[in-house]
């Protein structure tokens, strides 16, 4: 399963955790992974190259966190994953923390 884990402080979201694989199908096939990844990775460059917003970012495989002053952009991220965890509820899991 995919954990997806926001973190709000506040009322604004500061960053992003997404961890593990989703195991809908196998490598190379599998949508869930897909779509979390692209979405995931879209946001970090939106974040970095595009509005050049400096971020804290930690990357290997099936691992992805990021830390960053982009309230609005990972809002946007968090509302996507929730869209994706109401079609696959049982591949993915979102979640906030609050710090």
């Amino acid at each position: 399963m995919i954990d997806a884990v926001f973190i709000r402080n506040g009322k604004d979201f500061s960053g992003y955790e997404i961890s593990g694989h989703s195991d809908y199908s196998e490598q190379g096939s599998d949508i869930v992974c897909a779509a979390v990844s692209s979405a995931a990775y879209l946001t970090a460059n939106l974040i970095t190259d595009f509005f050049m917003i400096k971020a804290d970012i930690e990357l290997s495989d099936g691992y992805m966190k990021l830390t960053a002053d982009a309230d609005r952009l990972i809002d946007g991220l968090y509302q996507h994953m929730l869209q994706l965890q109401e079609q696959y509820s049982k591949y993915i899991k979102v979640t906030i923390s609050e710090v």
